[in-house]
């Protein structure tokens, strides 16, 4: 049975999880990520409204206010594959509130509406250094799949001889 706290985002709430998307994107700045949040909430915004649109965004509420969401979206593109790829894209709930099984019915509710959709597998990003979000999502059975290894431009600790 769906969580109740958890619905459909509507155009409604396009705003709101916009706000949440710039907090979402300010905390991940702690974990390496260099999106810069408040400068990108017009863009995310305009994403999130093309999300609603195509049912890939859910709330989750207290009352009737939203305090988290969840983006999601089956993957199409250019290539053929053997399988069916749901992307669970972001995830976040006000940490006020974490603890409370929110963040893992937003998962739910993402998983089940990719499932409806004919998904074969399922993924989901977190930054290497953020060790709370990639324990939920091991505890849920998600394995890595791909490694983005990163580095500074500036650093020149090899030598071309190296490669």
């Amino acid at each position: 049975m769906p969580d109740p706290r958890v619905r459909p985002a509507t155009g409604e709430d396009v705003d709101a999880v916009a706000d949440m998307w710039v907090a979402l994107a300010d905390e991940q700045r702690a974990h390496g990520s260099h999106l810069l949040a408040a400068a990108n909430r017009s863009q995310a915004r305009d994403l999130i409204a093309q999300y609603v649109h195509a049912d890939g965004v859910a709330v989750a509420t207290r009352g009737s206010v939203p305090v988290g969401f969840v983006m999601f979206h089956a993957e199409t593109g250019f290539y053929e594959t053997d399988a069916a790829r749901g992307v669970v894209d972001n995830i976040y709930v006000r940490p006020d509130l974490r603890g409370d099984g929110l963040g893992s019915a937003l998962l739910d509710y993402a998983e089940d509406a990719l499932r409806d959709r004919g998904v074969d597998a399922l993924a989901v990003e977190a930054l290497a250094a953020n060790e709370a979000a990639r324990r939920l999502y091991e505890s849920r059975g998600y394995e890595a799949h791909r490694v983005t290894l990163e580095r500074s431009a500036e650093n020149d600790t090899h030598s071309k001889d190296d490669a």
